[in-house]
């Protein structure tokens, strides 16, 4: 089924490209920044981008009336700023804007494609230009900036803090991460967010009504199942949205009248597959297993298993979720139930012997196990208590009666002298000092009353004499 769609969009795209274009498609049409593209060619995310500031659709945050960053754009005042955000939310398109309505000279490429070269053509032009032209500014968009290492951003640093360029970089990397410090002190940044699903329904009715660049001249019927199926598929993309609606467009039979019918099955066929706006190296990786291990830790099932099921989904790697889980176990369960190290550590040798699409089952097991396990972090605190005195104290020596005594001569040195052997004892336990004088601070282990550690806090109690116990 799913290459029928394919079929029949490829041989109406051949057709439009061979001359046979859309009734009122225009000849050419402006590509994101004021060149031309043939119409037939461009696609309809494209078409439609937005040529007024006023059609840009989203971020109301930051774009709505009387936001700073619309009355900069709007005054011709723009500083330089850092556009971040998921695809498919507007950055490029608000530069495209932003190049139309500025009086600055507005220059842009990639990084993906340029080098330091190119930006020190684009600067020097820049100075020039500031020079012998009564002092006209540079706009320099960069899409893609988190593309550059750290020392191509650093080439940016003295010409955005001289004013010899005004710089707006673009990028779907989290620019703490993805930027330099200086850079960044140097910039406003502006958060892009997703675009609500009626951000996407006007847009998707933009342009089925719109003859000039949308669908308009192909008359097509958009059901309203299969409208809601492209807006939740594309997660707030709108350039994922426009491009099912128009291969589904593209294929849909023309009825007797001409009309193109866009059903939910015929939307299903052109998603394929939902966007689920997953980066396994960017800010969706560590947010998505935040949120995993935050749902095992606070006891709930379901979420931990809906959290696993998105990354495993999006192609995150199992070995990593398993590692994690395994990690989990011993910090947020601990010796309130041993058994779920166990049951994660089964999980992480069962994704490497039977691997993935099976290995999700034992997967699912261990962190339902984990999140319905008692909780207790007193294993992770004691370990943190105890390397903060290794760090800060000084090193005390083995104490005698704690010494190896396995060599020829150990005991002459004294080593062992006084060790209590705890199985002479009755049940196996007899008081007797472990640590070295003044090594540490405090108790390290302090175990919860939670499932199976009130056992073990009981009987510690019990060693030490506490009369209650």
């Amino acid at each position: 089924m799913g290459g029928t769609i394919l079929r029949r969009a490829f041989r109406r795209l051949i057709c439009m490209i061979g001359g046979e274009r859309p009734v009122n498609d225009p000849e050419t049409t402006r590509n994101l920044f004021g060149g031309e593209t043939p119409a037939s060619s461009a696609p309809l995310a494209a078409r439609m981008r937005p040529r007024e500031l006023e059609e840009f659709v989203g971020q109301a945050a930051i774009l709505g009336p009387g936001r700073l960053l619309r009355r900069m754009i709007e005054r011709d005042e723009l500083r330089s700023a850092i556009f971040f955000g998921p695809p498919g939310c507007g950055k490029s398109t608000l530069a495209a804007l932003i190049a139309r309505r500025t009086q600055a000279q507005f220059e842009t490429f990639s990084a993906v494609t340029a080098g330091v070269a190119d930006v020190r053509k684009a600067i020097e032009a820049a100075r020039r230009r500031r020079s012998d032209e009564a002092g006209k500014r540079t706009i320099l968009f960069v899409d893609e900036i988190h593309r550059f290492n750290r020392a191509q951003q650093d080439a940016f640093l003295p010409h955005v803090e001289d004013g010899t360029i005004v710089l707006i970089g673009a990028t779907t990397e989290n620019p703490f991460f993805a930027l330099n410090g200086p850079l960044l002190s140097r910039s406003r940044l502006f958060r892009f967010e997703p675009l609500t699903d009626d951000d996407l329904r006007t847009l998707i009715r933009r342009a089925l009504t719109d003859r000039e660049r949308g669908l308009g001249g192909l008359d097509v019927a958009l059901e309203p199942e299969a409208e809601e199926h492209l807006i939740d598929s594309a997660s707030g993309d709108a350039r994922f949205a426009l491009s099912a609606l128009e291969w589904a467009a593209v294929a849909a039979e023309p009825d007797a009248q001409g009309r193109r019918h866009i059903t939910r099955a015929l939307a299903e066929e052109a998603v394929q597959r939902r966007v689920l706006g997953y980066d396994r190296e960017g800010d969706n990786h560590y947010d998505a297993i935040s949120a995993f291990i935050k749902s095992m830790r606070g006891s709930d099932p379901d979420a931990a298993v809906y959290w696993m099921a998105r990354m495993i989904q999006a192609g995150e790697d199992p070995r990593f979720i398993a590692r994690r889980m395994v990690i989990h176990a011993a910090e947020d369960v601990g010796m309130a139930d041993p058994q779920a190290l166990v049951v994660a550590t089964a999980a992480a040798q069962a994704v490497e012997f039977v691997g993935l699409p099976e290995a999700q089952i034992p997967m699912a097991q261990a962190a339902i196990y984990i999140a319905t396990a008692p909780k207790s972090n007193a294993v992770v605190s004691a370990i943190h208590r105890a390397s903060a005195d290794v760090r800060t104290r000084r090193p005390a020596a083995v104490p005698t009666h704690l010494r190896d005594t396995s060599y020829p001569g150990a005991k002459r040195l004294g080593h062992g002298e006084g060790y209590l052997y705890p199985h002479d004892y009755p049940g196996g336990h007899v008081e007797q000092v472990y640590l070295p004088e003044g090594a540490a601070s405090g108790p390290y282990y302090e175990p919860s009353e939670h499932g199976y550690e009130a056992r073990v806090r009981e009987r510690l109690a019990r060693w030490k004499g506490d009369p209650e116990k």
